[in-house]
């Protein structure tokens, strides 16, 4: 039997981090190293995508284009600017080019030859997978090497241990002052219970609110990412018995369900509907709890939505590969 074909695979995004993590995530997933691209394209253009043209100056015949030839067997795009390049290489390269969008391209299910969205997301159609979590580069091996392996300040913590991750004021929440007493005093019930801590900051955490857990963290002897030195979060998820993760980041929450693990969610002020549809379809799974003070839940088979994705990719591009009698 001939050997799998190895593709040479495209991330293609505006460079915004979070997009460009899922298209890393699925194209590791594939055992890709991929090639990255980044477009930037000018006003008005930017403003007319997902829509509208490619700026003419990032066309696929200029030099310095970011979707300049050889064109890849598979290209993998997310985010709005991103969507008028992956029509612009589909033309290119004559249809040879499977193109893959993470998210919903918000022009229909024509966009691209598979689309991912998530549950909470309405698109739907033959060539959409829909999964419950995003995907991330957060893979099994990761997570068993950093249980084997764990800092030394975690290693010294007794069990059982929550990881604790802060995020902080979004577009749809907001710690405001009556939020951070009320998750410090979560915090410090449940310390007192005999539950050793352990955590990390985000960008998005606000003075106030880092202070004040870190407050709990020290009247415990608990360990609190100062910020210096590599970031810990993959070891506090993987060296954890419950997490503890507030509500204003979709990502971290579905990251974190990945290890199997209770998850105990707090919401501060402001929400949105879709996060409430995602919370309601991990609480289905067992996997999500509000966080009381208290550990909740127990194990469950960890969430792998990442190589769902990889694999759904991996079997249409073989697929299209034997449409175009490529095989």
């Amino acid at each position: 039997m001939p050997a799998e074909p190895i593709p040479s695979v495209w991330v293609l995004t505006d460079g915004k981090a979070g997009d460009e993590v899922q298209c890393l995530g699925v194209a590791e997933r594939l055992g890709i190293v991929p090639d990255i691209r980044r477009i930037a394209p000018r006003k008005p253009f930017a403003w007319l995508m997902p829509r509208g043209p490619i700026d003419p100056r990032e066309s696929p015949d200029r030099p310095d284009s970011p979707i300049r030839p050889p064109f890849p067997d598979i290209l993998i795009a997310s985010g709005r600017r991103a969507i008028p390049y992956v029509r612009a290489v589909k033309q290119a390269s004559n249809g040879r080019t499977f193109t893959v969008i993470l998210k919903d391209p918000r022009t229909g299910t024509g966009a691209a030859d598979f689309i991912w969205v998530a549950e909470h997301d309405r698109l739907r159609g033959p060539n959409v997978l829909v999964t419950i979590t995003s995907p991330h580069r957060l893979a099994p091996k990761q997570l068993a090497q950093a249980r084997q392996q764990p800092p030394a300040a975690i290693a010294a913590l007794s069990s059982p241990r929550a990881a604790v991750l802060v995020g902080g004021d979004s577009r749809h929440h907001r710690f405001r002052p009556q939020d951070i007493v009320s998750f410090a005093e979560g915090l410090d019930t449940l310390a007192r219970s005999g539950v050793a801590l352990m955590g990390s900051r985000s960008r998005r955490t606000t003075p106030e609110l880092d202070k004040a857990v870190a407050a709990v963290f020290a009247r415990h002897g608990g360990w609190w990412w100062d910020g210096s030195g590599e970031n810990p979060y993959v070891a506090l998820l993987a060296n954890a018995d419950a997490i503890v993760a507030t509500a204003d980041s979709t990502n971290m929450i579905g990251e974190a369900t990945a290890t199997g693990v209770p998850i105990l969610v707090f919401e501060p002020h402001g929400g949105h509907g879709k996060l409430a549809k995602f919370l309601e379809a991990l609480k289905r799974e067992g996997a999500v709890r509000h966080f009381e003070g208290r550990l909740d839940g127990t194990r469950y088979e960890p969430v792998d939505s990442t190589q769902a994705i990889a694999d759904a990719v991996r079997e249409r591009w073989l697929m299209h590969r034997r449409e175009l009698d490529l095989a």
